[in-house]
């Protein structure tokens, strides 16, 4: 069974009746306004201000000249030539003997052949590398230490790529990482001399590049 709420205590109840007494109250404001006051008076202020005259003058357009083009040049005056300055040119024979014997022109120099030397190609990687005969003491021993790099105290270690023939001998030797003051020239000097055992391909000697290593050290 549903509890009824008390008379008392219910806020709603008296809801619609004060909603409607608030509405008739309003509207007899509003009726009482439009009958007490019916015409509102409106002020307008009105600003007063001295009016400038801007006078509007006439432009005139400006038209662009273009210069008269240059008169042309004179023409050069030719001078004919003098009579003294000419020579009198003598054209001689023109005709041709037959019986006059002629001797043949000399044959032109033989031309020289160039001879094109073909580079050599060095293997870079052999079944056989070649080595230095004594190893790479014999390259140390060879070695000149520089004045230079003594004073200085230059050490280090200088790759050469030494390119030795089917004979062993280093044909040219160039310097890959090298630490200067002088190093890099004596240690191509002494791979320069140095003899090689030669690299071999399938049992048979062959030109290969080989790099060396170079120690500076001071003792």
């Amino acid at each position: 069974m549903a509890l009824k709420k008390n008379p008392k205590a219910d806020l709603k109840r008296q809801y619609q009746r004060v909603f409607e007494i608030s509405i008739i109250i309003s509207l007899a404001v509003i009726i009482l306004a439009f009958k007490f006051f019916p015409q509102m008076k409106k002020e307008v202020v009105k600003l007063e201000a001295a009016q400038e005259l801007v006078n509007v003058e006439d432009v005139v357009n400006t038209k662009q000249e273009t210069a008269p083009p240059p008169p042309p040049k004179p023409p050069i005056p030719i001078e004919a030539p003098s009579e003294d300055v000419l020579e009198d040119i003598e054209i001689g024979e023109t005709e041709l003997d037959i019986n006059e014997q002629v001797t043949a022109a000399p044959p032109p120099p033989p031309k020289e052949e160039a001879k094109e030397e073909e580079e050599a190609v060095f293997f870079v990687a052999v079944e056989e590398q070649p080595e230095p005969i004594g190893g790479i003491e014999a390259i140390q021993k060879k070695i000149v230490y520089p004045e230079i790099a003594k004073r200085a105290g230059v050490q280090g270690r200088v790759y050469i790529k030494a390119f030795v023939d089917e004979n062993g001998n280093v044909v040219k030797a160039e310097v890959i990482k090298g630490i200067g003051a002088g190093c890099d020239e004596a240690a191509v000097k002494a791979v320069m001399e140095t003899k090689f055992k030669p690299g071999r391909q399938r049992g048979k000697p062959v030109k290969v590049q080989v790099s060396i290593p170079v120690v500076f050290k001071l003792q």
